[in-house]
């Protein structure tokens, strides 16, 4: 028997890939990818808009980042209940369900009366959002040979990495317009067109003859999952806790206008793209080590963010650079997907409750340090204390692999 390398997996536990023809693959990517693009576009201009459903709803925008942190907990909770009792489905008509679930929920939070309504239909919107990334995940990986997976699974976070350079600007000058209410209503027809074009060229593959709720809750008894999960819940929380109030420190420290932040944005956006491009090449040639210098290239440019906040020029390039830290997601959703064995629909999920775990912690810290009187550009330092936090649980997982190698090696 030949041992296993648990610090650089390549197929253990993935399921054999039933290879389309280019074109298919290419129509189930775009349709795939679509869904990321609707998500990002929730997820990311609602932190945009965040000052103004403030005025809208009557609170201080420390407060309104509750709604950010209350979406967030519903990927956390829903990823995972979701994923489980969902695998007994065929995986196209799994995600064709939770993309309805995520067009109604984000259609009653432009609806939203007052901020508490606002904090629950913000809960339910959350809660399909990494059963989908999940499972859509899936369904690339196996359609590619296996080493394209990681490129393939970045195609639909390039979906969601397109929202922000696109779909942020684009909806926060259409909310700016007519209102914040706007920025859902867009993201509930996105949710629509995206159960179109599954239903269209999605594989029509039967669910796994062995699949259960059961057998999905094995992935939890798997050290390694835990920690990959603990890289992405800590790592890419220093992202979040600056993205979520960077419209803030754009206007109170920066001092531009609302016509800038737009750009702003998009630039962020475009970072991310390239480094979605950049990490999802680096994940198939050198597997989770790469995950590890994109934390280290995170933690630099979030030090430098403090500095570069005082001027405009020097924040374009800062968030630039930020925002090549959002590849590092393709790479732990192979990962994960190498280290669940037979658990592959619920793993894959909770690498999204881990990624919003980020996204509700973030903000939370970030905004304590504001509301204690630190200033805005405070973020910065917190967002470098998280980043370092998944660099070490990078450090004890990769250590762990090692060692898991040489006991199944000295056992054979």
């Amino acid at each position: 028997m030949t041992p296993v390398d648990a610090t650089n997996l390549e197929t253990d536990g993935v399921e054999p890939a039933k290879v389309l023809k280019p074109g298919a693959v290419a129509l189930l990517l775009t349709a795939l990818g679509m869904g990321g693009f609707a998500i990002g576009v929730t997820e990311f201009a609602a932190m945009s808009v965040l000052p103004d459903f403030a005025r809208g709803l009557g609170v201080d925008e420390p407060t309104a980042g509750h709604a950010i942190s209350a979406y967030a907990a519903g990927v956390v909770i829903g990823a995972p209940i979701l994923a489980a009792f969902g695998a007994r489905l065929p995986r196209w008509i799994l995600l064709i369900g939770l993309m309805g679930l995520f067009a109604v929920a984000n259609t009653l939070s432009a609806l939203s009366p007052n901020f508490e309504t606002m904090l629950v239909f913000r809960f339910l919107s959350g809660l399909p959002h990494g059963a989908y990334f999940g499972v859509a995940a899936l369904v690339a990986a196996s359609a590619v040979p296996l080493k394209f997976r990681t490129r393939a699974v970045s195609t639909i976070l390039m979906g969601l990495t397109i929202a922000t350079v696109l779909g942020v600007p684009v909806v926060n000058l259409v909310s700016q317009a007519h209102g914040w209410q706007w920025t859902f209503y867009i993201v509930g027809a996105l949710a629509v067109l995206t159960m179109t074009l599954v239903a269209l060229f999605a594989p029509r593959d039967a669910a796994h003859p062995g699949a259960s709720p059961l057998r999905e809750l094995k992935a939890l008894k798997n050290r390694q999952v835990w920690l990959t999960l603990g890289v992405s819940a800590i790592g890419f929380g220093g992202m979040f806790a600056v993205y979520a109030y960077l419209a803030s420190v754009l206007r109170e420290v920066t001092h531009v206008g609302h016509d800038v932040l737009p750009w702003v944005f998009a630039v962020f956006g475009v970072g991310m793209f390239a480094g979605n491009l950049l990490c999802a090449w680096a994940g198939d040639r050198f597997g989770f080590k790469a995950a590890a210098g994109v934390l280290i290239w995170s933690a630099i440019s979030l030090a430098l963010y403090p500095l570069a906040s005082q001027h405009l020029w020097s924040m374009l390039v800062i968030v630039l650079f930020i925002g090549f830290g959002g590849g590092l997601g393709s790479i732990l959703q192979t990962r994960l997907m190498d280290v669940a064995g037979e658990a592959q629909t619920l793993a894959a999920a909770l690498n999204h409750s881990a990624f919003n775990t980020a996204n509700a912690l973030g903000p939370l810290l970030a905004g304590t340090t504001v509301a204690a009187g630190l200033g805005w550009a405070s973020t910065g330092w917190v967002a470098v204390g998280l980043t370092l936090g998944g660099l070490a649980i990078w450090v004890w997982a990769w250590l762990d692999g090692k060692r898991v190698t040489q006991r199944t090696a000295a056992a054979t």
